[in-house]
């Protein structure tokens, strides 16, 4: 299939929104995002449904399971079957989260890397291993973390900005995830977002969270967007642009798909006034 690169607002293509999709999708969707882990492989009914979208519209390959900065072997067989998923289907972008989550079996969650050079070293390896075998640069997302690893050298900014040099990969911004950690460790969310590497950005989340009763915020993708989070993507794109294609991260708790284009379209409007001063 021809490659079909991302671009504009795009949506989470979850099996529980395929029928309204099948019943028309809005025009504010440009694009749509998968796990190759849930798709790549699949046959009969699913991969008939997806190709029914994919011929048509662009998709971002989102990876969940990595584990770039593990201390296991790296999945290359997982790789080998993204990179074959990808031509099939005319993707061209592939992301993943700055994150580890195996040791000897899935760990099904995300835990935060050291912050050492030692491990901007192994993470950068392993990051070129992948970029290797898919034949292209990824991005890598800066991930919702709860605990602090310890013997840090350096800050999560300066962290994430030494494996995208040291990788030469680029860089997949998620805005709900600084604000996630900003109020979880009591830090500048904008001022984070400023020393990131953002002349790498490739690609753009926004979600919403869960506010638990003792005020820990959990990166849940199963709320809508609060306004804080769309004040720091309106600050990314009058950073970065608003050329960067951004998907609307929604894993459950799905309202109609009327309710959910209304984000879409958000992004959208954010996208256009970022758009609108940079031509002024």
């Amino acid at each position: 299939m021809n490659p079909r690169p991302p671009h504009g607002a795009g949506l989470g293509f979850r099996r529980e929104l395929i029928a309204p999709l099948q019943a028309g999708v809005p025009a504010a969707i440009d694009f749509f995002e998968l796990a190759p882990e849930n798709w790549a492989g699949m046959g009969g009914r699913s991969v008939r449904q997806l190709r029914e979208f994919s011929e048509r519209y662009p998709f971002v390959c989102h990876g969940l399971s990595l584990s770039l900065g593990g201390s296991g072997p790296l999945d290359e067989a997982l790789l080998h079957r993204t990179r074959d998923f990808m031509r099939e289907h005319g993707m061209t972008l592939y992301t993943e989260h700055l994150s580890w989550c195996a040791d000897d079996r899935q760990l099904y969650d995300l835990l935060p890397i050291p912050q050492t050079e030692a491990a901007v070293r192994w993470t950068a390896e392993r990051i070129l291993r992948a970029q290797d075998i898919l034949g292209r640069q990824i991005g890598i997302e800066n991930a919702s973390t709860y605990i602090e690893p310890p013997g840090a050298e350096m800050n999560a900014a300066e962290f994430i900005s030494a494996v995208v040099e040291a990788a030469d990969c680029l860089l997949h911004l998620d805005v709900n995830n600084i604000y996630v950690n900003s109020r979880n460790f009591g830090f500048d969310a904008h001022a984070f977002l400023a020393a990131l590497p953002l002349a790498r950005t490739c690609y753009v989340h926004v979600a919403g969270h869960y506010v638990e009763p003792d005020g820990l915020i959990i990166d849940t993708h199963g709320a809508p967007v609060i306004d804080p989070v769309w004040t720091l993507l309106a600050d990314a794109y009058a950073r970065i642009g608003g050329e960067v294609p951004t998907c609307l991260e929604r894993d459950f708790n799905f309202p109609d798909l009327a309710a959910l284009t209304v984000e879409v379209d958000t992004i959208a409007r954010l996208q256009a006034a970022a758009k609108q001063r940079k031509a002024a």
